[in-house]
């Protein structure tokens, strides 16, 4: 937690500054206040990753406050700690309903509660900065889309058409990754064990040696969870140092995370160069996509950053691209032609599409989009 900065406001002199040293130990930027009023400046002046507020302050309340830095955009970042005397059901469901991320009581155990929480907030609002290689996140808003597909394919894309590049595939899909079942992966290495390693083991140099290299596929990947109960056991607080490390190992980074939208995820896609945002031509995938897309927009993803791809994974029947365009309100950059039974052949032979059918009109598509989509992360990133 090295570098990160929390403001403790808690009107109990005595608490405040208990905790206040108890973090300190933990390699932290700590500030405190016993007043909201000061609490509010201090955040919207000094901007901490992480605020741990007593409710029961002497001139605004908690909820106030949370209430007022949810409404401002600016701070949709800050996560926000109740650690209150007050343990009844009904201040625990204001204090959330005010914005509040976690509720903890003070007990006997709010201690190593409260270091447990910090430690797991601050891990999954880490995210990289924009710097090292281009990071892609591939997400959809609904199942049976052919994500997975998509970003293991256009990540061969990308290193066919820059040999030179150094190109890896995260499965962040929860509970079960998919990626490794489409390319055949046999590796020792997975999403669960890399994140039980310490930070000094996963470097740069860790995972630019250690990650297998799929050589059909001409990426080296990082698998997902193999199991619903192992991705129970998920270290979620590490993910922002492993993507730190993959951007500092690779030129593209291209992350797997379907429809496993969650705290630990929209930090990575709100820091994303690029957006690839999956969809099908039914009705409901289109409906479902416009509501992920005003919840992206209110959380600040740009809409210049999105690539909207429309897939007809199922089938030729379904929306158009221009009715899928006029109801989402963006247009779409790529539209995927029907594979057949090709898409299933080249999955169940672990080969990706561009190797199997090369003059397929889809190696065409995807090959032309894939280089479309590192022209675009590339101009963002320089702007």
């Amino acid at each position: 937690m090295a570098e990160k900065k929390i403001l403790v406001v808690d009107a109990d002199a005595a608490s405040r500054n208990f905790i206040t040293r108890t973090l300190q130990q933990k390699q932290v930027v700590v500030l405190s206040t016993g007043l909201g009023k000061d609490g509010l400046i201090m955040i919207w002046r000094d901007r901490p990753d992480l605020v741990i507020i007593d409710p029961e302050l002497p001139d605004i309340t908690g909820e106030e406050m949370a209430a007022k830095l949810r409404q401002d955009t600016r701070l949709n970042g800050v996560s926000l700690i109740a650690l209150s005397s007050n343990q009844s059901v009904a201040h625990l469901k204001a204090c959330l309903g005010a914005g509040f991320n976690e509720f903890i009581p003070k007990t006997n155990q709010a201690i190593p509660t409260l270091l447990e929480t910090v430690r797991r907030l601050l891990g999954a609002t880490a995210a990289p900065a924009k710097e090292g290689g281009l990071l892609f996140t591939f997400l959809s808003a609904k199942g049976g889309t052919g994500t997975s597909s998509l970003c293991a394919n256009f990540a061969t894309s990308i290193a066919t058409n820059q040999p030179e590049a150094r190109v890896v595939v995260a499965d962040l899909v929860l509970p079960i990754g998919s990626i490794a079942q489409i390319v055949g992966y046999r590796g020792k290495h997975d999403l669960i064990t890399v994140a039980d390693l310490g930070p000094e083991q996963t470097d740069e140099e860790f995972f630019k040696h250690e990650l297998l290299e799929i050589p059909v596929w001409r990426f080296r990947f990082l698998a997902g969870s193999p199991d619903p109960e192992s991705s129970n056991h998920l270290k979620v607080a590490r993910i922002g140092d492993i993507v730190a490390s993959l951007k500092s190992a690779y030129d593209y980074v291209l992350l797997d995370i379907g429809r496993s939208l969650s705290k630990f995820t929209l930090p990575l896609i709100q820091h994303a160069d690029l957006v690839v945002l999956a969809m099908s031509t039914d009705l409901s995938s289109i409906t479902l996509t416009k509501t992920l897309l005003e919840y992206l927009y209110s959380k600040n993803v740009g809409n210049n950053s999105i690539y909207a791809i429309l897939n007809r994974a199922v089938g030729l029947e379904g929306l158009s691209k221009a009715e899928a365009d006029k109801l989402l309100g963006i247009e779409i950059k790529t539209t995927m032609p029907y594979l057949g039974s090709n898409f299933s052949l080249a999955n169940n032979l672990h080969q990706p599409i561009l190797v199997k059918f090369p003059n397929d009109t889809a190696s065409v598509v995807m090959t032309g989009s894939a280089q479309q989509m590192a022209d675009i992360a590339k101009k963002l990133r320089a702007a």
